[in-house]
């Protein structure tokens, strides 16, 4: 008796995803810093609860979140009322996503930059802007590339002044989005739609009953991402703000510009151009590697997002360095981890096989072509169709225009006056076996009169030995009679 193979443990490996598996230390960020990381309540998550909502019905969970939930919903599921507006949003967010952003724009209407400060603000976005896609994203979340200690340092205090998290939270909330893609627990679920996945999921409290884990272990080991999580804060301003107004008002005597331009517009542009990965990426362009989940591949995206916009691509293969494969489409990200691995600054770049690629490639474009196919008259299969005897094909042949090609009885009466080869060669076929004439006696047939013929069984012979594939049998019948001449 053959020994049972042991299922695998669910909880045990959900363990492993979400990190619970191990004893990882804690890094508080000081002071206001912590609530900038978001909620803890959204992590707040055991292995166990994981497993539980993964195997449970759809008609299991809502019933079970219902009965949880009855007595205390979470205002997130409560409607907007004059009332309680207020408790939906998360204001600390709403202060620093948008009304600081806001004064920016107004300020910048009154007090026009000079040239130098918005030459340093094009230098301190893309600084900002690589360190976010480059470090918090290729590097940190997906482990794409090893890098050298003043690189993680580079993106570590420029991709504070970003202003959007530190690399653990940031990271750990991108893991989640990626295990979780186009679910409830994916924290910009594009499901609910492009405001919401563009910003709104920060701009409101998110309900906790959605909370996830993953694994930022590796993340934790690192002290530069311990160093820049405890003193987010202050690496955030510093960065952000206080050291472009420095460098314009001490060396050319525009601080004001300095901190309009280089400082909150430049914060708000990054965090606009971040967002979109989440929004545009997931709304317009193609899906060339798999259509079924919301990432899409589109040049806009890129243009926006340092390189970032291939985000079909970046789904199917999230640990490539690459974001895009062709060398004209537009990631200056993948040119800036390439060159620095030239210079010695990075290593180990991550690339799936071109055969992996390629398979996801093809499997989509085949995925097209059988949703094109469904939609066109192929015949109907040989297997489902009727059976008939000899008598009565003789009986019917003439009166309903029949013939027989490799044992299926076809019905040709209605294409006779439109054959190509003339009526009279129809005609002269009609309740006979025209299996040799069809196939190359007479006319090797092309693929378009077998796909059309195709469309006119309506039966099988009894006792007959019928194929569907009447154009690979004709080959078969060329072959033959081209080794006998």
């Amino acid at each position: 008796m053959a020994e049972k193979v042991d299922s695998v443990d669910i909880v045990s490996l959900n363990a492993i995803a979400a990190g619970t598996n191990k004893k990882v230390p804690r890094v508080v960020a000081a002071g206001l810093g912590g609530k900038l990381m978001g909620t803890k309540s959204l992590v707040d998550v055991t292995a166990e609860q994981i497993s539980k909502t993964s195997l449970e019905t759809l008609e299991e969970k809502d019933r079970r979140e219902r009965e949880k939930y009855i007595n205390q919903a979470h205002i997130s599921e409560k409607p907007w009322t004059l009332s309680n507006w207020h408790d939906h949003i998360n204001w600390l967010n709403m202060i620093l996503v948008v009304m600081i952003p806001l004064i920016g724009i107004f300020s910048a209407f009154k007090h026009p930059p000079q040239a130098k400060t918005m030459v340093l603000a094009v230098v301190f976005y893309a600084f900002s802007g690589l360190s976010i896609t480059a470090g918090y994203h290729r590097l940190y979340a997906h482990k794409c590339y090893d890098a050298c200690v003043p690189v993680r340092l580079f993106f570590a205090l420029f991709g504070a002044g970003a202003v959007q998290g530190s690399i653990k939270w940031w990271s750990h909330s991108h893991r989640v989005h990626h295990r979780y893609t186009d679910t409830p627990r994916d924290p910009y679920d594009a499901r609910r739609g492009l405001w919401y996945s563009h910003m709104g999921w920060m701009l409101v409290k998110a309900n906790p009953k959605n909370r996830a884990r993953a694994d930022i272990s590796d993340l934790t080991s690192d002290w530069v991402v311990n160093f820049q999580h405890r003193h987010y804060l202050s690496l955030m301003l510093f960065m952000g703000l206080i050291l472009p107004t420095l460098i314009a008002g001490i060396f050319w005597g525009d601080y004001l510009g300095g901190f309009l331009y280089a400082g909150i517009l430049k914060s708000s542009f990054i965090q606009q151009a971040t967002f979109c990965v989440n929004s545009l990426a997931h709304w317009i362009g193609l899906q060339p590697f798999d259509d079924r989940r919301t990432p899409r591949d589109h040049v806009i995206t890129a243009l926006v997002t340092f390189g970032e916009g291939y985000h079909n691509f970046h789904h199917e293969f999230p640990s490539d360095y690459r974001n895009a494969l062709k060398w004209y489409q537009y990631d200056p990200t993948k040119v800036v981890i390439y060159c620095m691995s030239k210079l010695g600054l990075a290593w180990n770049l991550k690339r799936f096989s071109s055969n992996a690629i390629q398979q996801g490639i093809i499997q989509q474009q085949q995925k097209k072509l059988d949703r094109m196919k469904s939609k066109l008259n192929w015949g109907s299969p040989v297997d489902k169709l009727p059976i008939m005897d000899r008598e009565e094909f003789n009986a019917r042949a003439k009166k309903d225009g029949l013939i027989i090609i490799n044992d299926i009885v076809h019905d040709v009466k209605g294409f006779i006056k439109s054959h190509p080869g003339g009526q009279a060669v129809v005609r002269a076929s009609l309740g006979k076996n025209a299996t040799d004439a069809f196939y190359g006696a007479v006319y090797a047939h092309s693929n378009a009169a077998h796909n059309m013929l195709a469309t006119m069984r309506i039966a099988v012979i009894k006792d007959g030995d019928g194929r569907g594939d009447s154009f690979e049998i004709q080959q078969q019948y060329l072959a033959k009679h081209k080794k006998s001449e």
